[in-house]
């Protein structure tokens, strides 16, 4: 029997409770100025406010009330710091173009979204200029295949192959919605260099279904964005904007992915290879290739 965490507040507290979930939720989704939030902070941002309804209604588990709760403190306790929350393209930017040594300074919990892509970041470090240093690159070399999966998709990291004249990272990613869909299928693999990364993938942006973003705005979200902002596909393909790549999205998302593998702190030599896979699972990706780099430091190698 599930137990409801109405059974366990009264009804003051859930009222209390309920409201500070769907006002929290609120100031993520919103955000704090005229900027949109981010993708990480919009979602969790929906997800506090339906709990905080569910919440005043009677409807919520214990463990559900539990786990908004620590997902509030988490956020709260980012912007007390001063932490970003969403960094993804901005620093696939910086390991595009191999930049390992760079202060960022900002000044809310949120950096700026810009178009949606990392090209504003890559041109503003291409303006100041950047330098090459003396100190040693550390690498990350993938010795042994390493899978990671859930219900809607899977990324594995394989060792390059003997003989390979690239000595570097290379990625191939499926990206799957569907023959029917106005995205469709799309495949892209590339040697990721700082020249492929701004040729190939600086300028892909972020993107949403039409479907999603409707709902999202009948629920008095995002109001602040227009499909001008981002990539909003419906049927015939994206609304009033135009496709800076036939395949943009597949790109995005290989964007998005060098940017989470950058959370490794090193350069990576290997091959990724990657059907639907997000943001959570290249996380877990980069936690598996850090415990096999702690375990065998023969890995490690300074260039």
């Amino acid at each position: 029997m599930v137990a409801r965490f109405s059974e366990y507040a009264a009804l003051p507290l859930r009222f209390v409770l309920g409201a500070l979930f769907i006002a929290l939720g609120a100031r993520m989704v919103l955000g704090d100025s005229a900027s949109t939030a981010t993708a990480w902070t919009w979602w969790a941002g929906l997800v506090e406010l339906i709990g905080g309804l569910a919440l005043v209604l009677g409807v919520l588990t214990r463990w559900v009330a539990l786990a908004l709760a620590l997902e509030s403190l988490i956020f709260v306790a980012a912007r007390a710091s001063g932490v970003p929350v969403d960094v993804e393209f901005r620093l696939a930017a910086l390991a595009g173009l191999q930049v390992d040594n760079c202060e960022v300074a900002v000044d809310a919990p949120e950096i700026p979204g810009f178009d949606g892509s990392s090209w504003p970041i890559v041109q503003a470090l291409e303006q100041a200029g950047i330098a090459s240093q003396s100190p040693p690159r550390p690498r990350l070399i993938v010795q042994r295949p390493i899978w990671v999966e859930d219900q809607s998709g899977w990324v594995k990291a394989l060792p390059g192959q003997p003989g390979e004249s690239w000595g570097g990272l290379s990625v191939h990613y499926q990206l799957d919605y569907g023959p029917q869909g106005p995205i469709g299928r799309e495949t892209l693999t590339l040697a990721i260099s700082p020249e492929n990364f701004r040729q190939h993938l600086a300028a892909a942006r972020t993107f949403i279904l039409k479907a999603e973003a409707q709902w999202l705005q009948d629920q008095g979200l995002g109001r602040r964005t227009s499909p001008r902002d981002l990539l909003v596909f419906d049927d015939q393909g994206p609304i009033d904007n135009q496709l800076r790549f036939p395949d943009e999205c597949v790109r995005h998302k290989v964007l998005d992915l060098i940017g989470d593998l950058a959370l490794a702190g090193c350069d990576l030599v290997g091959h990724i290879v990657a059907y639907r896979s997000g943001h959570r699972l290249n996380a877990r990706l980069v936690e598996r290739l850090l415990a096999q780099w702690s375990r065998a430091s023969a890995c490690l190698r300074l260039v």
